[in-house]
């Protein structure tokens, strides 16, 4: 569960690469022609490009009322105006995993999008600003969740905070409501709070984290501001 440092520069080097993925698949988002299985298709040539050979989890592309579904396959949908999306995407590099999830929209996005947009960025920050040594990880899945709770949308917030990973994409410890494990130095997991409204939006924003000595170092640097098309 704890990571030395060898292989702390190994996550970040992989967390380096799904960031510049995630720049050329939102490229690809702005015009609009490629269905979400395109997508899925295209990445691991993407992957490819930065000498990662393999994802290190089946991508979820998901576009309108399919982000509703956080575990969504993609399918031959194409891109509508007023579509939100979701892309959860992550690859191994030299042996170790990254994922991380963005939210985005096809148009111009509504007030209500915004909210929910807001709410789960808030509750993202939230739970990372909560990252140190010696808490305990459900405190870390509380932060986000009374932010989105408070909002009212709790009910829509339906799966844990987060998840431990390594050579693995999903290992020990999770970061959820019933886990009471302390957070150590060297731990690494990610952050993913979301609201899913069926037949509507869905949003997810997901952070890899690494525990350090007095807080937590974030991953990723890809851009979190609502990205519209």
């Amino acid at each position: 569960m704890k990571k030395d440092e060898e292989e702390i520069d190994k996550m970040r080097n992989a967390s380096i690469v799904n960031d510049k993925v995630m720049g050329e698949v939102s490229e690809m988002l702005k015009t609009g022609k490629y269905s979400e299985l395109d997508i899925k298709k295209i990445l691991p040539d993407i992957f490819a490009k930065y000498e990662t050979y393999e994802v290190s989890f089946s991508p979820s592309i998901s576009y309108g009322a399919n982000c509703a579904n956080p575990h969504h396959e993609p399918e031959n949908k194409i891109l509508e105006d007023g579509d939100c999306i979701v892309v959860d995407i992550g690859g191994v590099t030299d042996g170790y995993c990254s994922d991380m999830t963005r939210s985005f929209f096809f148009g111009e996005a509504d007030e209500e999008y915004k909210k929910i947009y807001n709410l789960v960025l808030r509750a993202n920050l939230a739970a990372i600003k909560t990252v140190r040594p010696g808490i305990e990880m459900k405190e870390i899945d509380k932060a986000a969740r009374n932010i989105i709770e408070e909002a009212g949308y709790g009910q829509y917030f339906i799966h844990r905070t987060g998840h431990g990973i390594g050579i693995q994409v999903h290992e020990y410890p999770d970061v959820s409501s019933v886990n009471s494990m302390i957070c150590e130095e060297g731990m690494c997991f990610s952050i993913e709070p979301g609201i899913y409204i069926e037949g509507k939006y869905g949003v997810r924003i997901e952070d890899l984290v690494l525990v350090t000595k007095d807080g937590c170092e974030v991953l990723n640097s890809y851009d979190k501001k609502i990205n519209t098309f």
